[in-house]
C-alpha cells in the first residue's frame, strides 16, 4: 500500500476523478431530482406545479412542486422530452396558468459555465505536464523534482542508522591508526591546533578489491560522530553537460553549512581519471566535474573541519592533481591481510555463527594465504551454507575445507562425468604439478591435489607457502617455471601426446618469463635493464596504447631469452619427473582411488622423493664474483625488540612500497608476484585466472578442455 500512495500515477487517477466530480456539480441546473416525463405531466395537469422551466436544447423540463405536495425525494423535479412530444406538454402548462395553479413559467437557453468548459482542457494540459515531470525525474534518478537534478545525490549517514566501527575492521591496522587520528581531529581539534598541525584535507585508500576501503570509511562514519556524506564517483556525471559540476559544488556546500563533516566519494577513479585522454566530448564533461572537485578541494577551510575520504582500486589512474599534497595530503594502502590481519578478519565474521569447538581459525588462516577480507566473509558464509544445507548445528573442518575450495575454483561438479582416461590423464596432470613443487627447494608445499571437477577445471593443486611472502627471487622463480610446467612435461612423458589442459599453465608460465627478462633484469645477456612500460593494461585512462622503447634487435634477444627460460624449465620439469617416476605413479594411483589428497597424505607418498639441492649463486654477470662472506646475523636483542612491535622476522622482505604518483604503479604488492600473477595463495578475485593461478592454487588443468 505504501508503495501505491507514492506512487505520481496514482494520485494521478485521483486528480482526473476529482475533476470529474467537479464537472458533474458545477454544471448548470443540478441538484434535481430526476423523474419520467408523464409522471410530470400528471403533476401539471393535477395543478400540482408551482413554477415550470423549459430548457432548449437539452430537452428538459424543471420544475418545482406545490409546497403541500409530498414527495420523498423533495419538491425540485425534472423530466427529459422527445422532439415533437413538448406541444402537449405546453398545452397543458397554458391551461394551467390560465387557471392560475402555475404561478410562472420560463424558458431559456443555457451557456456552459466557463470553468465548466476550461477545465477538461486544464485537465489534459496538466497531465501532460504531470507525465513529462515524472519520466523526466526518473531519466535524472528522482532527486526531490525535475528542477533539483543538478543536486547532490549524496546519502547522508544519520545517527539512526546501522554503524560500523573500528571494532567490525580487521587486518589493516595502520589503516585504523591513520583514520583514528582523523575522528580525533573532529572530536578534539584544539589538541591538533595547538601544535600548529594541521589535520591532511583528503584521505585516499588504494588497494586491492575486497580489502575493506568502504568498510573503512563506514567505520569512519560511525566512530566520528558528525554528518557524514556518502557517493559515488559514477553519480556525479548524467546525460545533461554541467551536472556533475553543478553536483560537486552543492555537494561540498552541504558539507560545509554542516562542518564538521566528512564527505567520501566511493570509486573516486570514475571522475578522477587523468585529463587529457578523452577522444570524445563525453570525457570532457568528466574533465569538467573533476576540474570543480579539484577546487573545491583547493578551498578548504582547514579549520571548517571538512574532510575527503575517497577510496579506489586504480590509484594509477587518478590526474596527479588530485594526488597532490593539499588535496589528498595522505595516502593509504589497503592491502590484502597477512597471517595475523587473516586470523582477526575470521574472528571478526566468525562472530553470530555456531562453530565446532574443534575449529582453529588461525589454521585455517595459515590456509588462506592472499586472501582479502571479501574472500574469508565469503568463505565463513560458504561454509555456514554447507552446514545448513547438510542440517548440521555446527560449523565443523570439512564445512571450512570445501569452502576454501569452493572460494577458490569454484562448486563441484558432480555432474560432469569422465571417462577412465580422462581420469588417468587429469591424474597425471596434476601429479606432475605436485611432484615438481615437491622436489624443488624453492616452491612452496604442496597442501592439496584432487582430480574432482570444480568450476571450469577437471582438477587442480593447491600449494600453500607456511608464511606470507613479500618478494621473490630469482632461484624460487625458475622453481615456478618448472613447477607450472610439470602438468605438460608428465603428460608428454606418459602418453607421448599432450592435451590442451595445460594451456593456461603455459600462458602464465610465458608471462613470468617475459616479466624476468623485461621488468626484473633476471638474465645475463640483457642484464638489469627496464624493457617496455610498467602497466599490463593497454588503456589505463592516460595514454592510448603503450610504444615500445627497445629496439627490434632487443626485441629479438627478449624473444629467445623468454623462450630459452621455458625450454630449461621444461626440461628441468621433464627429467625431475622421469627421476622419480615410480613416486609418480604411486601418487597417480592414490589419486585414482581416493580422488583427493590432503598434505599429510602426500607427504606420505613423497617419502622416497629424491629431491633437488638449491640452484647455485646468481650474480648476473660472470665479473662479479659472489662474495663468500654470509649476511649478518642478527642479534637477540633486534629480535626480541622486532617480536614485541608486533613484527615477524618476514615482515619486511625488501618490498618498497610506493605511493601512487603521477604515473607511477604500486611496487611490493603482496598479492601481486611478478608478472602480474596471482600470489600465493591468491584466489581468483585477487589476481588469478577463473580457477585459480599457479603459484597460489595450482594450475588449473582443463580449462579448455
Amino acid at each position: 500500500m505504501k508503495r501505491i500512495a507514492k506512487s505520481p500515477w496514482a494520485w494521478s487517477l485521483v486528480a482526473v476523478i476529482g475533476v470529474l466530480l467537479l464537472l458533474q456539480y458545477v454544471a448548470p441546473g443540478g441538484g434535481q431530482d430526476e423523474i419520467a416525463t408523464s409522471r410530470l405531466v400528471q403533476y401539471v395537469e393535477d395543478g400540482e406545479v408551482d413554477e415550470i422551466e423549459f430548457v432548449d436544447g437539452d430537452q428538459e423540463i424543471r420544475a418545482t412542486l406545490d409546497a403541500d405536495v409530498e414527495r420523498e425525494g423533495g419538491r425540485e423535479v425534472k423530466a427529459y422530452y422527445i422532439q415533437g412530444q413538448q406541444r402537449g406538454i405546453l398545452a397543458a402548462v397554458e391551461e394551467q396558468l390560465e387557471a392560475g395553479t402555475i404561478e410562472r413559467s420560463t424558458s431559456e437557453n443555457p451557456q456552459p459555465s466557463l470553468l465548466g468548459s476550461l477545465l477538461p482542457t486544464l485537465l489534459l494540459f496538466g497531465l501532460i505536464i504531470a507525465v513529462f515531470v515524472f519520466l523526466t525525474n526518473r531519466m535524472q534518478g528522482g532527486g526531490g523534482g525535475v528542477m533539483k537534478f543538478a543536486k547532490s545525490r549524496a546519502k547522508l549517514i544519520s545517527k539512526d542508522m546501522p554503524k560500523s566501527t573500528f571494532k567490525d575492521v580487521a587486518g589493516c591496522e595502520e589503516a585504523i591508526e591513520e583514520l583514528g587520528e582523523i575522528k580525533e581531529f573532529l572530536q578534539e581539534p584544539a589538541k591538533f591546533q595547538a601544535v600548529g598541525a594541521k589535520i591532511p584535507k583528503g584521505v585516499l585508500l588504494y588497494g586491492p578489491p575486497g580489502t575493506g576501503k568502504t568498510l573503512l570509511a563506514r567505520a569512519v562514519a560511525g566512530e566520528a560522530g558528525v554528518p557524514f556524506y556518502s557517493i559515488s564517483g559514477s553519480d556525479f556525471v548524467e546525460m545533461f553537460v554541467g551536472v556533475g559540476a553543478s553536483r560537486v559544488r552543492d555537494l561540498f556546500e552541504q558539507a560545509k553549512e554542516n562542518a564538521p563533516a566528512i564527505v567520501f566519494i566511493d570509486e573516486i577513479d570514475a571522475v578522477g581519471r587523468h585529463r587529457g585522454a578523452g577522444m570524445g566530448g563525453g570525457h570532457d564533461e568528466r574533465e569538467q566535474t573533476l576540474n570543480q572537485l579539484l577546487v573545491e578541494m583547493d578551498g578548504f577551510d582547514v579549520r571548517g573541519g571538512v574532510i575527503l575520504i575517497a577510496a579506489t582500486n586504480r590509484p594509477d589512474v587518478l590526474d596527479p592533481a588530485l594526488l597532490r599534497p593539499g588535496r589528498f595530503d595522505r595516502q593509504i594502502q589497503v592491502d590484502a591481510p597477512d597471517l595475523s590481519g587473516r586470523h582477526q578478519i575470521l574472528r571478526v565474521h566468525a562472530r553470530g555463527k555456531p562453530m565446532s569447538p574443534d575449529i582453529d581459525l588461525l589454521s585455517v588462516a595459515r590456509r588462506t594465504p592472499g586472501f582479502t577480507g571479501a574472500d574469508l566473509a565469503n568463505v565463513l558464509n560458504e561454509a555456514a551454507l554447507l552446514t545448513a544445507r547438510a542440517n548440521g548445528k555446527l560449523i565443523d573442518d570439512e564445512s571450512l575445507d570445501e569452502a576454501i575450495d569452493r572460494v577458490i575454483a569454484g562448486p563441484q561438479r558432480r555432474t560432469r562425468l569422465m571417462s577412465e582416461k580422462e581420469k588417468l590423464i587429469t591424474a597425471y596432470h596434476e601429479g606432475g604439478h605436485a611432484l615438481v613443487a615437491a622436489a624443488l627447494p624453492g616452491t612452496d608445499p604442496v597442501h592439496k591435489i584432487t582430480i574432482l571437477p570444480r568450476g571450469r577445471a577437471l582438477g587442480y593443486t593447491m600449494v600453500l607457502p607456511d608464511e606470507d611472502k613479500y618478494s621473490q627471487t630469482r632461484s624460487q622463480m625458475l622453481d615456478q617455471l618448472a613447477y607450472m610446467l610439470g602438468g605438460r612435461a608428465a603428460e608428454e612423458m606418459v602418453f607421448h601426446d599432450p592435451t590442451t589442459g595445460a594451456g593456461n599453465d603455459i600462458e602464465k608460465a610465458t608471462s613470468l618469463a617475459r616479466a624476468m627478462v623485461t621488468q626484473y633484469g633476471m638474465t645475463e645477456r640483457l642484464g638489469a635493464i627496464k624493457l617496455g612500460e610498467s602497466g599490463s593494461e593497454p588503456f589505463l585512462g592516460r595514454d592510448l596504447g603503450h610504444s615500445r622503447n627497445y629496439s627490434e634487435d632487443v626485441a629479438a634477444i627478449v624473444d629467445e631469452e623468454t623462450k630459452k627460460l621455458l625450454a630449461q624449465a621444461h626440461q628441468e620439469a621433464f627429467d625431475i619427473l622421469e627421476e622419480n617416476r615410480d613416486v609418480l605413479d604411486a601418487l597417480v594411483l592414490a589419486l585414482l582411488d581416493r580422488e583427493t589428497l590432503d598434505k599429510a597424505e602426500v607427504a606420505e607418498v613423497f617419502e622416497p622423493l629424491r629431491r633437488r639441492p638449491e640452484r647455485p649463486a646468481w650474480t648476473g654477470s660472470p665479473h662479479r664474483t659472489p662474495s663468500a662472506i654470509p649476511p649478518i646475523d642478527i642479534p637477540q636483542e633486534i629480535r626480541d625488540r622486532v617480536a614485541a612491535n608486533g613484527r615477524g622476522e618476514h615482515a619486511h622482505a625488501g618490498a618498497v612500497i610506493t605511493p601512487p604518483g603521477p604515473g607511477g604503479d604500486v611496487h611490493g604488492d603482496p598479492g601481486q608476484l611478478p608478472g602480474g600473477h596471482a600470489g600465493p595463495g591468491t584466489p581468483p578475485s585477487a589476481g588469478g585466472g577463473p580457477s585459480g593461478g599457479p603459484q597460489g592454487h595450482g594450475p588449473v588443468h582443463g580449462e579448455e578442455r
